[in-house]
């Protein structure tokens, strides 16, 4: 059972900037893909960005060229650094882990979330 525990979450004004952490309680060389999911207020959780073990990136369009996702192996840390915050930008922002331990047995992981609030 993987834990993921986000940080980093927080109020910043329109145009600002924020990095967000998602920490594993175990070796993410083990985690085959993680991303960034996100749900504001009466919406559904959305994708925002994913980085697989290979390091390979994707983004949701609405993100893409203001959002970077990247992880380090060796604090078992990934993170998701957002520049160019919009207030649309504003939700709880979820970590996510997909492990795929055999062929018939995939699991996957959620943090509990952290608020982002992008206002003036």
């Amino acid at each position: 059972q993987v834990q993921l525990v986000e940080s980093g979450g927080g109020l910043v004004q329109p145009g600002g900037s924020m990095r967000l952490s998602c920490a594993a309680s175990e070796s993410i060389d083990k985690i085959n893909s993680m991303g960034w999911y996100r749900q504001a207020p009466g919406k559904q959780r959305e994708l925002v960005a994913t980085i697989t073990s290979g390091g390979s990136t994707n983004y949701a369009d609405s993100v893409k060229g203001r959002f970077t996702v990247s992880k380090d192996n060796a604090k078992n840390t990934m993170y998701l650094q957002m520049n160019s915050l919009k207030p649309e930008d504003t939700a709880v922002y979820h970590c996510n882990a997909v492990q795929l331990i055999t062929i018939w047995d995939v699991r996957m992981y959620w943090g509990q979330g952290t608020q982002v609030t992008v206002s003036s």
